[in-house]
């Protein structure tokens, strides 16, 4: 089975790069005080300050959605609710982190992210959501659950057993209270206006 590896190699990448994204903003925030850098006349205090906050924030965020894989990994269940909503968002983050790498830093961080988007993905798409118990297929003997394949033959109406509802235009079908629409006794065809 794919689903548990994927979800491991998942949480053990998303948490490394949140080390490396931390680490490499407050790096960038050290160079912006140490060099007394501005950029377009803002305070290299509040840059500074920023890029720190930014890292970490950001860092907080990737550890999170490691968590998440974590649990996916340790539960072999898919992810539920506000968990999904995080993978499909760090999916997202991926992929756009990849369009910029390209042009910023090379194909090798491309690259990267676009396995890493692959993995996220793989990862939501692998863990099937159980939508209750399966029907059987159509045709299938009574004692194995499957249900009796309906065959008619051209020309041939099938037969309604007695007590079933209809399915007349008039007749309220599957609980609705409310009568529909009956069809046209007959076409009218439309009158030319011109001659």
């Amino acid at each position: 089975m794919v689903r548990r590896p994927v979800a491991w190699v998942v949480t053990v990448v998303l948490v490394a790069e949140a080390f490396v994204i931390a680490a490499l903003n407050w790096f960038l925030g050290v160079v912006v005080d140490r060099q007394k850098m501005s950029l377009a006349g803002l305070d290299p205090d509040v840059m500074s300050t920023s890029s720190k906050i930014g890292g970490v924030v950001f860092g907080a965020y990737f550890v999170l959605c490691a968590v998440v894989a974590l649990l996916v990994a340790i539960r072999d269940r898919a992810p539920a609710g506000f968990g999904r909503i995080l993978l499909i968002s760090v999916a997202v983050v991926h992929a756009l982190l990849g369009a910029f790498a390209w042009g910023l830093v090379g194909w090798t961080a491309f690259l990267f992210m676009m396995v890493m988007l692959g993995l996220v993905v793989l990862l939501l798409m692998t863990y099937d959501r159980d939508g209750g118990p399966e029907r059987a297929a159509s045709g299938g003997a009574p004692e194995a659950g499957g249900d009796p394949e309906t065959v008619t033959e051209p020309g041939v109406s099938a037969q309604v057993p007695s007590g079933a509802p209809s399915d007349a235009w008039g007749a309220p079908q599957d609980g609705d209270d409310v009568p529909q629409d009956s069809p046209p006794a007959q076409l009218i065809q439309p009158v030319p206006t011109t001659r």
